[in-house]
């Protein structure tokens, strides 16, 4: 039986380089966020993910807008793991984290891709979330985030996707910038909510946005569905910590 090793083209090509896109993109995410153990991040997964998706982006076939898009996204989220976890490995949220930490490099070369990506008039859900962490890396200080961008660029993005998980995350941006009321009633709106009722980052963002309208009560029940969920150490310390200051408050 003979097997074709030839480089496709056409609609046949772009389906190729979605799948592997989409491949390479889970590699990287597995790096970032560990999805069991006790460690929250490898960052040798995480540069591999890079390494690959430069290969595919200096190949006339794959030369594409997407993948500068991809390649700039995880370039500009790595760039932040030095600063993601403390000495012992435990959470940093975004506002506890030392931006002089953060691989200014890495950065540059993200902004770069991310130029690349916009030539042409593809906008995919790559070029969206490129331009998320864009708007974090770009941000002096945590305080000086550009919240309302991050907004458009999410409302922009379910547009594209009807993922609940996208639209929690939108969520977690529209609270920044009306209040965490409304981000609660969003929440609770998100279509197709049940999908989220055993991810525990839905429990963790209600629990955060409730203990910043001092509902304690409801932020510890939260928390502690949160903290039932989630299998990675450091998640659970983290969860465990936000738990113990809300039933203390």
């Amino acid at each position: 039986m003979a097997i074709s090793f030839e480089i496709p083209a056409g609609t046949e090509l772009a389906t190729r380089l979605d799948n592997v896109l989409q491949v390479v993109y889970l590699l990287f995410n597995e790096g970032y966020k560990a999805s069991s153990g006790d460690s929250l991040v490898r960052a040798d997964l995480c540069r591999e993910a890079i390494r690959l998706a430069t290969l595919l982006g200096e190949h006339p076939a794959a030369n594409q807008p997407r993948t500068h898009a991809l390649l700039a996204l995880m370039l500009l989220n790595a760039a932040r793991l030095p600063a993601r976890t403390d000495p012992e490995g435990n959470i940093l949220r975004l506002q506890e984290q030392d931006r002089t930490a953060w691989d200014r490099a890495l950065i540059s070369r993200g902004i770069r891709h991310l130029e690349k990506a916009a030539a042409g008039d593809e906008l995919s859900e790559y070029h969206l979330q490129a331009g998320i962490a864009a708007c974090h890396c770009t941000a002096a200080e945590y305080e000086a985030t550009d919240w309302r961008s991050i907004l458009a660029h999410y409302d922009a993005w379910l547009k594209i996707s009807d993922s609940p998980i996208v639209a929690l995350n939108r969520a977690v941006a529209l609270a920044k910038v009306h209040g965490p009321a409304a981000g609660v009633q969003t929440v609770e709106n998100i279509p197709h909510r049940r999908q989220l009722d055993s991810y525990y980052l839905t429990y963790a963002v209600l629990g955060e946005l409730e203990s910043q309208q001092h509902h304690f009560l409801s932020a510890v029940n939260h928390f502690r569905r949160a903290l039932q969920l989630t299998e990675v150490k450091s998640e659970q310390i983290f969860l465990t910590k936000r738990l113990r200051e809300c039933e203390e408050s």
